[in-house]
């Protein structure tokens, strides 16, 4: 449950249109810090003088593979983050209080006491075909799948459920429900793990902007910020145009030296 708060550097392949950038967000709907990192992200994004050239690309991830569908019965997360890291109750607790305090701070509205458990594959394979229409239906995708599971204590691993919530964004049901019963996209969402294994990528949420620069966890807007700047500017590298006689030479103003 906890991030890797340190930036990083990375190297994968990205494209997208002439002087545009491309980020790739490697996340799991079963991840209570991802969905902080998105509003983070969108926060940074907001900010971003170039977002109009920004295209967000959301990766599979699973943090727990061999997680099975669950009963459709709350889970007691307290219980279950003390089994998991070896300590009290009271103390896994507070970290989910702190939890849903830094949640509140992105105005989201965690009821992790109604949270259920259960298996994403299914999840990454309709947040796929969501993509295969537009990325800006895959994030709404993303947005509606996280709401439902944090806020709405929704089990986004019943069938059923993804075919409501993939309806309420714009997809069709039955093609919905048809890729839940098929293996598509399957291979997608392996495609995408593999490549977070080649990457180092251990913990989500991780974001590979322009495929050279990478940022693990859920960081600030300001961080993201700075990462959507670095990385625009080394896709954009600025050319210097000078007079073959004047040289370099040209008469300029420096901070304050010639202010009138």
């Amino acid at each position: 449950m906890s991030t890797a708060p340190s930036a990083t550097t990375t190297t994968t392949t990205a494209t997208t249109g002439p002087g545009g950038l491309q980020v790739e967000i490697w996340s799991d709907v079963a991840c209570p810090w991802c969905y902080i990192g998105k509003r983070r992200f969108e926060s940074a994004l907001a900010a971003f003088p170039h977002a109009g050239s920004v295209d967000v690309v959301w990766r599979s991830f699973e943090l727990d593979p061999n997680a099975t569908s669950d009963d459709g019965e709350p889970v007691d997360q307290a219980a279950r983050l003390a089994l998991k890291y070896g300590m009290s109750r009271e103390q896994a607790q507070q970290r989910l209080d702190q939890l849903t305090a830094a949640a509140a701070a992105e105005g989201l509205d965690y009821r992790l006491d109604q949270s259920r458990g259960g298996n994403t594959f299914d999840a990454h394979r309709l947040l796929h075909l969501a993509a295969s229409e537009s990325h800006e239906r895959q994030g709404a995708l993303k947005e509606r799948l996280l709401a439902a599971r944090f806020t709405e204590g929704a089990a986004v691993a019943d069938h059923d459920t993804l075919v409501t919530l993939a309806e309420e964004v714009g997809l069709d049901g039955e093609t919905a429900r048809a890729t839940l019963e098929s293996d598509a996209y399957a291979e997608d969402v392996r495609r995408d793990e593999w490549r977070a294994q080649a990457l180092g990528i251990t913990g989500v949420p991780f974001f590979v902007l322009g495929g050279q620069y990478g940022v693990s966890g859920a960081q600030s807007a300001d961080v993201m910020l700075q990462a959507l700047t670095a990385a625009h500017a080394a896709m954009n590298p600025l050319t210097m145009v000078t007079n073959a006689a004047e040289g370099d030479d040209a008469e300029q103003c420096e901070g304050d030296a010639c202010a009138i």
